[in-house]
């Protein structure tokens, strides 16, 4: 009643070709490197703006966990050099909490111990500071 199927499916051939694939653990190291990079991105911007200590330190930290998981490329720093003023500090860490929230979770699917420690506590201090601009 039907014709048989004479040609390979699209989803065998794309199997059988030889194209580089990547793990679930390549694609989540990419993933992680990506929301690190823009934290670190938005700690540059706010180490600008408040001079804190300690966000030299987690910029640092940062730059070290996303030198590893690029295999030792060391990430490109972000250079602001904008008047920034506070309703756009407490934005900044707004969006550095969320960031470092996505990033937490892809840590914690990875089972990256290290990389989830300090999303956890770049997720703490940027909801501490943003409740402390916004009192």
């Amino acid at each position: 009643m039907y014709e048989p199927i004479r040609t390979k499916s699209v989803h065998t051939m794309a199997a059988d070709s030889d194209f580089p694939h990547r793990s679930r653990e390549e694609e989540l190291d990419i993933q992680l490197a990506g929301h690190l990079s823009a934290l670190l991105a938005l700690t540059d911007e706010l180490r600008l703006a408040a001079g804190d200590p300690e966000l030299d330190a987690a910029a640092g930290e940062l730059a070290a966990q996303i030198s590893r998981l690029r295999g030792g490329h060391p990430p490109v720093r972000s250079t602001v050099a904008a008047a920034v003023h506070e309703p756009h500090v407490a934005a900044l860490h707004q969006r550095a909490h969320a960031l470092a929230g996505r990033a937490l979770v892809v840590a914690a699917s990875r089972a990256d111990t290290a990389a989830a420690i300090l999303a956890a506590r770049r997720m703490e201090y940027h909801a501490n500071a943003g409740r402390l601009i916004a009192a």
